[in-house]
């Protein structure tokens, strides 16, 4: 043989060993990427999800605080009754809240 093709002949080798030496790398270097782009977007889906959490939490803090200055209030209020402190507000407003269903069982043509 000549010395051209076996030169020719080295140099494809060495191609073909490069190819078949870096073909694996880049394969592996692609499977990497795609990985860390499928935990980046997991990574975003679960603060998504936290995010969203975290506000359902806010807005029960805030009910459960609203529900416990409403019970303070009425706490305050029955405290004031029992002292005696409220008496103006006992002004039969406790029987006026049924006066018109009182008016409907003793005139029922008062009906509609």
């Amino acid at each position: 043989m000549s010395t051209a093709a076996i030169a020719i002949v080295v140099i494809v080798a060495l191609i073909v060993i490069a190819a078949l030496v870096l073909l694996p790398r880049q394969r592996r270097r692609g499977a990497e990427r795609r990985m860390a782009q499928r935990r980046e977007a997991a990574a975003e889906r679960e603060r998504d999800a936290a995010a969203e959490r975290h506000a359902r939490a806010r807005m029960a803090e805030h009910e459960a605080e609203r529900a416990r200055a409403e019970a303070g209030m009425h706490e305050s209020r029955a405290e004031m009754h029992e002292q005696g402190a409220a008496d103006e507000t006992l002004d039969d407003a406790g029987t006026r809240r049924f006066e018109r269903d009182r008016k409907l069982v003793d005139d029922p043509s008062a009906q509609g």
